[in-house]
């Protein structure tokens, strides 16, 4: 928790602007007190009076409060502050900071500041990507501040999605696990999860596969590394990146290739989460050319891939756990039953396709634990804070 910490907040002249709202709010919901310093081109996109309500302290801009020579002193705010935090954060602004150009007052407190500083960087691809602008995060990341990037998207470059700021919820966890330390409760263990879908291929250009995007398995593999465990992540087809040095990825396409790695890599785990989303049936034969277009209906005749969590759920041995998920449009609790039994898990996470703005594609999710000792059930939340509560279910049985 962030109870008690002085946070300034530095906000610039970006349209993630808003979003600022979301971090302040988290902050204080972790017991955080925030102090906003906003640049001139930040108050183009957000309001003082907006900010202001919310950390119900005056916003700081100018280094002239006031025509009778009051002024607002950087230096000051440097020493009061347990951390600061610059998001978003313009490339222009990134400049400022590696140069120690102080043309305003968020510079100049920058250039004060006693406490940490992170940042989270928000511009569009092109600009992020310039070499300068990588010159200059990397500068600022050489004196000692932490920027915060976002968790998803790739190229062959690796920088897709990088310009994006961060989301409000990743960034205020990123301060609070710098103050309370990376948890070690897993530290030692090996886990393994399965994330995304699979694809199964009709001819060289179709596949059958499904919606899922990954976001779910990717949350817990962050959130296991962030616990101290070693992580093997046996990823589907994602538009998804880890960031922790913890978590060994290997990437598949289809079910056959999901199954070799998940069976192999098990045997040397305490404990796997089979999160992926793998399709049932995969065609019995796959073309060789693409299939045109003809005037009859095609007949695809489909034979069932491998169940990867019942055999898995044979392996198991004494020691080691296992977590299952099911994704249910019907009956759901009563499903998720009979696969909890039969498949051997330890626990089975339920979720429902009948919870609006959840499951696939969505950043949120609203599941339900199923265990021998009953069922628990979470409200609707952001898939890092459900996999918060998904790990922490599984250390209390480790």
């Amino acid at each position: 928790m962030l109870k008690g910490k002085k946070i300034v907040l530095g906000i610039t002249g970006s349209i993630a602007a808003y979003k600022a709202c979301y971090i302040i709010r988290g902050l204080i919901k972790q017991g955080a007190e925030v102090q906003v310093v906003i640049t001139p081109a930040g108050k183009e996109f957000i309001t003082p009076i907006t900010l202001s309500a919310l950390t119900h302290k005056p916003v700081i801009s100018e280094f002239f409060s006031q025509r009778d020579g009051t002024w607002n002193s950087h230096v000051d705010i440097g020493l009061w502050a347990d951390a600061m935090l610059i998001a978003p954060c313009t490339a222009a602004t990134i400049g400022k900071m590696a140069g120690g150009m102080a043309d305003n007052m968020l510079i100049t407190t920058y250039l004060s500041m006693k406490a940490p500083v992170f940042i989270a960087p928000a511009m569009d691809l092109d600009m992020y990507a310039h070499p300068s602008t990588q010159q200059n995060i990397e500068r600022l990341r050489s004196f000692g501040n932490h920027i915060i990037e976002p968790q998803s998207g790739f190229l062959a470059s690796g920088l897709e999605g990088k310009g994006r700021m961060e989301e409000p919820e990743s960034i205020v966890r990123a301060l609070d696990d710098f103050f309370n330390g990376n948890s070690d409760e897993l530290r030692g263990k090996r886990i393994m999860i399965t994330a995304g879908p699979t694809y199964e291929k009709i001819d060289p250009v179709r596949f059958i596969g499904n919606y899922s995007s990954g976001k779910m398995g990717f949350a817990l593999a962050e959130e296991c590394a962030r616990r101290g465990a070693d992580v093997i992540l046996v990823a589907g087809p994602v538009a998804l990146h880890t960031d922790h040095k913890n978590i060994r990825r290997i990437d598949v396409e289809s079910c056959e290739q999901m199954y070799n790695a998940a069976t192999t890599e098990f045997k040397g785990c305490d404990a796997a989460i089979l999160c992926a989303a793998v399709a049932d049936f995969r065609p019995a034969t796959v073309a060789e050319n693409k299939i045109k277009r003809g005037k009859d209906n095609l007949t695809i005749s489909l034979s069932p891939t491998h169940d990867i969590a019942a055999e898995i759920g044979k392996m198991k041995k004494s020691g080691q756990r296992l977590v299952g998920f099911a994704l249910e449009t019907n009956d759901e609790a009563e499903h998720a039953k009979q696969k909890l039994s039969r498949k051997n898990l330890d626990f089975i996470v339920l979720n429902s396709l009948r919870n609006t703005g959840t499951c696939f594609q969505s950043d949120e999710n609203q599941i339900c634990i199923i265990s021998a000792n009953g069922i628990k059930e979470f409200p609707k939340k952001h898939k890092t804070h459900v996999a918060v509560d998904i790990v922490s279910e599984l250390v209390g049985i480790m």
